[in-house]
């Protein structure tokens, strides 16, 4: 007798119906599909940014089901009580998700397969985040790789399979679970009036997704190795808030970007180099989760970084109030978009861990809380990237000179104006807009004067070099 036992699919961040092997694999069996996204330990600790955006990717991906006559039940609590739950309302005999890489999220997931199978329910996850399985890529030694540059070798020639088609529909169980109300979870309330500024900058859901990607591939990714570095231009593919909450498929952007290689667009090496680093990071997550927690390389552990972030300093970092207009107009940039140019997080970074001698954490924390687009792994590694305490990172003792940088790449100021309102008789609106997004409790306004640096280069770059040298590892 065939199994007509609904499957249960649970769904965190991979939200959309194409090129999915989860949802792939539960509607070729033929058996009812009762689509799950659960508010759960891993979302709770999402910052601002991260847990609003997820709850607009939630509602969109909740549409497109629809579309195609099935549902999506909300519900929130524990993963695994939760789950559990939903195993015992519907009579699901089988659990299936997307698996996660971070060490959050495999906690988490480890916990929930032990205790449905414990119970006797088949449950398990299914490849479909990134395009290579971490412990699938080895050195000649079979062990794990903690340079780029081979890794990105190790992997260039690798097969990657076809994408998948998204299922016209999915069999929908006898009778559907109760669920919650999206609107009730509240998931943006920690970004107060700020959800409004940054609303009008976000490209949710799977088809805009996909429009986005089409666009850039048949458009921008000639001349992305060009442009990628010049922040004032939209030079770059702008997916990686899509990738973050998986409303496109890495494997989606690897053959787009695969296939402008083959018809000679000359930037698009670099843009599959980009998602070859992406791998990378989760490459290394998985293998030393400390990456997201401490130093990878634990002698750094003895620098002496300051590790307070209400200090002057920080705070003026923060805000976008440090005087160096490369770092300012990047930190407002992030407050008023939810994302920020890759040139700009490496100078703004840098700015922090070496001219103000500051942890990296406080940046990784800060970016947590305010990036649409914020991703586990990725984070962490761009941030000890910067700092010097990662692996494949830059030497400390590179520091990036904030003002020549915009000398390099905005000589004509275009960043810098679009996000500094301060000491323009007509600013942009996108910089008045920075105004309207901060929190009302910083005393700021686009009538002040723009102030002095917190921090010279000259006076921060020796500063960091004399602790560098007389570091005691």
């Amino acid at each position: 007798m065939a199994d007509n036992s609904p499957i249960i699919l649970w769904f965190s961040r991979d939200l959309r119906l194409s090129d999915h092997p989860a949802l792939d694999r539960a509607a070729a069996t033929g058996r009812p599909v009762i689509p799950v996204f659960v508010h759960d330990e891993v979302v709770e600790g999402h910052g601002a940014a991260p847990k609003w955006r997820l709850g607009l990717g939630v509602r969109s991906f909740a549409e497109r089901l629809e579309g195609i006559g099935s549902r999506l039940i909300l519900r929130r609590g524990e993963a695994v009580k939760v789950l559990q739950q939903l195993v015992d309302e519907s009579g699901a005999t089988t659990v299936w998700w997307t698996r996660a890489y971070d060490p959050d999220s495999i906690r988490r997931d480890e916990g929930v397969k032990s205790a449905l199978t414990g119970q006797g329910t088949e449950a398990g996850s299914v490849p479909g985040h990134i395009l290579f399985e971490p412990w699938t890529v080895e050195t000649q030694q079979g062990g794990f790789y903690k340079v780029y540059t081979p890794y990105k070798r190790a992997v260039w020639d690798r097969e990657v399979s076809p994408t998948l088609s998204a299922p016209s529909e999915l069999r929908p169980p006898d009778s559907w679970p109760d669920s919650d109300d999206l609107e009730d979870w509240q998931m943006g309330a920690a970004m107060d009036r700020g959800a409004k500024i940054v609303a009008g900058f976000v490209n949710v859901g799977e088809e805009a997704a996909q429009q986005r990607l089409a666009a850039f591939a048949r458009d921008g990714i000639a001349d992305y190795d060009d442009l990628r570095d010049l922040p004032a231009k939209d030079g770059t593919s702008n997916l990686s808030e899509n990738l973050t909450y998986g409303e496109i498929s890495a494997r989606a952007c690897y053959h787009a970007g695969m296939r402008a290689i083959d018809d000679g667009k000359a930037g698009a090496t670099a843009w599959v180099e980009e998602l070859i680093w992406r791998e990378f990071a989760y490459h290394l997550v998985y293998h030393t989760p400390r990456l997201v927690s401490g130093n990878w390389r634990e002698d750094w552990d003895k620098f002496p970084w300051n590790e307070d972030e209400r200090v002057a300093e920080v705070k003026a970092w923060k805000q976008g109030r440090t005087g160096i207009r490369f770092v300012d107009a990047a930190m407002r940039e992030m407050y008023v978009t939810g994302r920020m140019h890759n040139r700009s997080r490496m100078v703004v970074a840098s700015y922090l861990t070496k001219h103000l001698m500051c942890h990296w954490k406080i940046g990784m924390k800060w970016f947590e809380d305010c990036l649409v687009d914020w991703d586990p792994a990725s984070n962490a590694m761009g941030w000890q990237w910067s700092a010097g305490s990662g692996p494949d990172a830059t030497p400390y003792f590179r520091v990036f000179n904030p003002v020549t940088q915009l000398d390099k790449f905005d000589k004509n100021r275009a960043y810098a104006d679009r996000w500094i309102a301060e000491g323009k008789s007509d600013p942009h609106p996108d910089a008045l807009k920075y105004f309207e997004a901060i929190p009302r409790r910083w005393p700021m306004s686009p009538d002040d004067d723009y102030p002095e640096p917190v921090v010279s280069h000259k006076e921060g770059r020796e500063r960091a070099l004399e602790t560098y040298q007389n570091r005691d590892f």
